[in-house]
């Protein structure tokens, strides 16, 4: 439901230390909304990064997945052979043959099906400022900055299965930050398979929009990670 523009304040911090940083907009969302459609699912987001990568001319690339992008790590790791490290920035792990869904607690999958059934025309999940509550943005300008810019999104991103080999993450060094200000349920299982896996793991105190409510220590972070991973 987020676009590149949830970013700025955090490339804005990375830049002026010497990172490139480039902070794409996936199909369908922030300002490419426009392009939302039942069509619309993992794949087509993984090209839209392999996209960026090929265009731009990227190599050694630190890749930084947050939320839903996660699913999307393996398969561009795996495609691209551009990506150096990962940061699973309070993202979902999601293994060869899972979709989303069902890394996700039973009720809050229901729930997603739910609001696509009565209120997304079967397709989608439709963006609303409830959402802020759970990812712990309770600032009122930062509220209102965020919820006027949430797009719909589609639910065949969260019901496509991914495919990648299984040992693809293996061969690169990646980290896990778990937000801890709220924390989010739906991510135990990711943070424990980060651990299991042996990446570096951080916790962050903030809320899962990190970027926006905690653009410095988010920085910060990421800037410690690319140099140690």
């Amino acid at each position: 439901m987020h676009g590149g523009w949830c970013w700025r304040s955090v490339a804005d911090v990375l830049t002026t230390r010497g990172h490139r940083v480039l902070t794409p907009t996936l199909t369908g969302q922030g300002e490419r909304a426009h392009l939302c459609t039942p069509e619309v699912g993992v794949e087509t987001h993984v090209h839209d990064l392999l996209g960026v990568l090929a265009f731009e001319g990227l190599h050694d690339v630190h890749l930084v997945c947050h939320s839903y992008a996660g699913t999307l790590a393996g398969p561009v790791v795996h495609e691209s052979g551009r990506i150096a490290r990962v940061t699973f920035l309070g993202a979902f792990v999601v293994e060869p043959g899972e979709c989303l869904l069902d890394v996700e607690p039973p009720a809050t999958a229901a729930r997603y099906r739910a609001l696509a059934a009565e209120s997304g025309d079967g397709w989608r999940v439709p963006a609303s400022p409830i959402f802020l509550d759970q990812w712990g943005v309770t600032e009122p300008l930062a509220r209102d900055w965020v919820g006027i810019r949430l797009t719909d999104f589609p639910l065949r991103c969260a019901t496509d299965p991914v495919s990648y080999p299984p040992d693809t993450l293996d061969r690169i060094p990646c980290a896990y930050v778990r937000h801890t200000e709220p924390s989010l349920p739906s991510l135990d299982l990711a943070y424990a398979r980060a651990r299991v896996s042996g990446w570096v793991v951080r916790d962050l105190a903030a809320g899962h929009d990190m970027m926006v409510t905690a653009p410095g220590a988010t920085a910060d972070l990421l800037h410690e990670l690319d140099a140690t991973t």
